[in-house]
């Protein structure tokens, strides 16, 4: 197994919401605190950049089956077509003036795109945010936006079993993986369970694994979870919530993963630069870079796109 930087001439604010693309076998992927999206080219190297907006964070993109991506703009979900940049305002998150914005987000074995919401990050050291000012949303291929959880801190990583009936989520504060029962037709989700509780995070504390954030499943649907303030990756098998693999990011931000690669067999993990201290940044000079992993010796499924209509 080794890890490498994955993208040698970027380094993100927040980088997040890595999703690979195998039609193009490109990784797309954001930057939170930098407004930017990115979309690299694995087989020429190339890098394009997108900069949406001066004002509003971006949480996550994901490609649309008819063209273009879906992106979280802030407040708002949009279509951005790339090559023109154009950006259609699809929905806004109800109701208006609440001083909340989207974050991750991610497409389900149907096609509809699942995302979250928070409140505003009050500090970063020692790292606040606003509490219970986030909801999950489902956005159905019919163009209509439904609130599926509410009075969340912090929405996250999604994930979806290979036989599509349960659906894998975090809430990163307080620090918990969830189940839910999860209908592939409907879209509706239940019989909430814990997979696993890390509790509230303490930098201080050696055995603190750090705050769940981004994650991917497998083929063997174990589930890989970056922690932020962390360093590393974890994979977990959901069912026992017994940790089998830890791998070791050289950056304390670790913030989420994919699997991609043209036999799905490597791991993208994106991670953090902004509210490193200096100290931090000598340690981990390669903090705010993608990274890959390979020689983990299992695969992950082909990402899901939104299959609805615009």
């Amino acid at each position: 197994m080794s890890v490498e930087v994955a993208i040698s001439n970027v380094t993100l604010g927040t980088g997040e919401g890595p999703h690979w693309d195998e039609t193009t076998n490109s990784l797309v992927f954001v930057d939170i605190t930098e407004h930017n999206v990115y979309r690299w080219d694995s087989i020429t190297g190339i890098v394009d950049k997108k900069h949406l907006d001066d004002d509003d964070e971006v949480g996550c993109i994901v490609p649309c089956k008819k063209g273009g991506f879906l992106v979280a703009v802030g407040r708002n979900i949009v279509h951005l077509d790339w090559s023109t940049q154009k950006q259609a305002r699809l929905h806004e998150i109800p109701p208006k003036g609440v001083a909340n914005r989207f974050n991750d987000g991610k497409c389900d074995p149907a096609g509809r795109l699942w995302i979250g919401t928070m409140g505003k990050v009050l500090s970063f050291d020692p790292l606040e945010f606003e509490m219970e000012k986030g909801d999950l949303y489902c956005l159905d291929t019919d163009g209509s936006l439904h609130k599926r959880l509410e009075k969340l801190t912090v929405s996250n990583g999604l994930a979806w079993s290979s036989d599509h009936k349960t659906m894998y989520f975090i809430e990163s504060v307080p620090g918990q993986i969830m189940a839910f029962d999860y209908d592939v037709t409907t879209g509706n989700i239940c019989n909430k369970r814990t997979v696993l509780d890390i509790g509230k995070f303490d930098p201080n504390d050696p055995e603190c694994l750090g705050i769940p954030d981004g994650m991917t499943i497998d083929t063997d649907d174990n589930i890989w979870v970056a922690f932020y303030g962390g360093g590393h990756v974890i994979c977990l098998n959901p069912k026992t919530g017994e940790m089998l693999r830890k791998i070791e990011i050289p950056c304390k931000r670790t913030t989420s993963c994919c699997f991609g690669g043209e036999n799905l067999d490597e791991l993208f993990v994106t991670t953090s630069e902004a509210g490193s201290t200096e100290e931090e940044r000598k340690k981990y000079p390669d903090s705010g870079k993608v990274f890959k992993v390979k020689g983990l010796g299992v695969k992950g499924h082909p990402a899901n796109v939104f299959k609805g209509n615009l």
